[in-house]
């Protein structure tokens, strides 16, 4: 029995350059959320920008932020990983000075990004998808934990991936999307992890979606994983259920539990 669903954002539930969401998703969720099944996005988002996105449904959802990180129900946070100081600012910096001065770096804390630019994008990108974020010049200004380190290339990370991937596996290095690589030392799996462990869900009752790799830790946890049709080829090689949109699967969903028709 399904009991919650999870979903990747970019390149998945959202694609990539779409600012809102569409369609019958909020309905879904409504219908969800009445047979008390959850329904929590699951991104490398912040709250704030994942809160503006679901607004319609925003108190009918848990969220998964930060790539698992952070994690708020309520508006409160119900857990969270903090990086050590010293291993986020060396990630920082190793991605700043060996980026070929391409690379622009975001450090995430519980609900503000902090951005080190150089002018190639990152500022518009982070005001795009609604973040709070601050400049710095250095990460020791950062009055906070952080919980991520992020390289952001804009002209994509296929040139870089091999170049940090290997080299931060102790912060769960992954390429995030086509000009995003992550690191955290939580990842959508111990975040789904966290999550069902509060509220007391088996991972095996839990559906979710996901595009990209820094999936594969939350699709390998729960019982139910589906990968969009755009993925990767190793990706789509990996898992066989595969969908061309969440909305579809969870239409199925709802109509072979008896739930389309029902109302609130």
């Amino acid at each position: 029995m399904i009991k919650m669903v999870c979903s990747d954002l970019d390149g998945t539930l959202l694609q990539y350059g779409k600012q809102s969401l569409e369609g019958e998703i909020f309905d879904q969720i409504r219908a969800l959320y009445a047979r008390g099944i959850l329904f929590c996005p699951a991104s490398g988002r912040q709250y704030t920008s994942l809160r503006r996105l679901f607004a319609p449904v925003a108190d009918q959802c848990v969220y998964l932020c930060e790539n698992g990180a952070v994690i708020f129900r309520d508006g409160r946070v119900i857990a969270k990983t903090p990086m050590p100081r010293a291993l986020a600012e060396e990630i920082a910096w190793d991605f700043w000075n060996r980026t070929d001065e391409k690379g622009e770096i975001m450090l995430s804390g519980e609900n503000t990004s902090y951005l080190m630019d150089r002018g190639r994008g990152i500022v518009d990108r982070i005001r795009f998808i609604g973040n709070n974020y601050r400049i710095i010049r250095d990460p020791a200004e950062i009055p906070e934990e952080i919980v991520k380190v992020s390289v952001y290339l804009d002209e994509g990370v296929d040139a870089y991936a091999d170049r940090f991937v290997p080299r931060w596996q102790q912060a769960n290095c992954a390429v995030a999307g086509p000009k995003w690589i992550d690191t955290t030392l939580s990842n959508k799996g111990t975040g789904v992890q966290a999550l069902c462990r509060v509220l007391g869900i088996d991972p095996a009752d839990v559906m979710a979606f996901g595009d990209n790799y820094n999936d594969v830790a939350m699709l390998d946890l729960v019982g139910h994983p589906y990968l969009m049709q755009t993925a990767a080829e190793p990706l789509r090689e990996r898992y066989p259920r595969q969908t061309p949109a969440p909305e579809q699967t969870l239409r199925e969903l709802l109509r072979t539990e008896g739930l389309s028709d029902k109302k609130d």
